[in-house]
């Protein structure tokens, strides 16, 4: 017999339930603690092909890759690590019209204690922007399967990149 709490909808489960709909298969990540319940749930489960990166630019170019040889991916990261995204995003990824999805863990903001990682934030949408790349917030758990199935949808549709913003709102922060 299951709790309430584990038979309960998570952001992580939506997220997982909506790259099996779009056929997301491989997922690249740098390992974060906020997305550890989906990076997880992603390595117990068969239908993906999960593993970590040593860098972001490097999971985007995994991703690049294997999209570009038929096998839909994501890339996890947190803030800090988008930082480091935006040459690789502009020269290939925007460049060569590659629907390489992203979900970014929000830090930065809402009480944040590391200013690095509030400057980060603040620049992170007008980076996305500049390069015309579809983002949305996920902030409250009853959007996220609707924002999250409609961003993929909207990124395979038109073979261009987006990204997922996990906000501390939905997930709980860094704890």
């Amino acid at each position: 017999m299951s709790s309430a709490a584990e038979s309960a909808p998570s952001w992580h489960g939506i997220i997982r339930q909506a790259l099996k709909d779009h056929d997301v298969r491989l997922v690249t990540y740098v390992p974060d603690n906020v997305l550890r319940p989906l990076i997880d749930g992603c390595h117990a489960d068969p239908f993906f092909t999960t593993f970590a990166a040593a860098r972001e630019e490097e999971a985007i170019g995994i991703v690049a890759g294997a999209t570009m040889a038929g096998m839909r991916g994501i890339v996890l990261m947190q803030t800090s690590g988008f930082a480091t995204l935006p040459n690789v995003l502009a020269s290939l990824v925007v460049a060569s019209q590659i629907p390489v999805l992203m979900l970014v863990s929000e830090r930065g903001t809402l009480g944040e204690f590391n200013p690095g990682q509030a400057i980060v934030c603040r620049t992170m949408r007008p980076i996305l922007d500049s390069m015309g790349i579809e983002h949305h917030t996920l902030s409250r758990l009853d959007e996220a399967a609707f924002i999250a199935d409609r961003t993929m949808r909207q990124a395979f549709a038109t073979r261009w990149p987006a990204c997922l913003i996990l906000s501390p709102l939905l997930s709980g922060g860094r704890k």
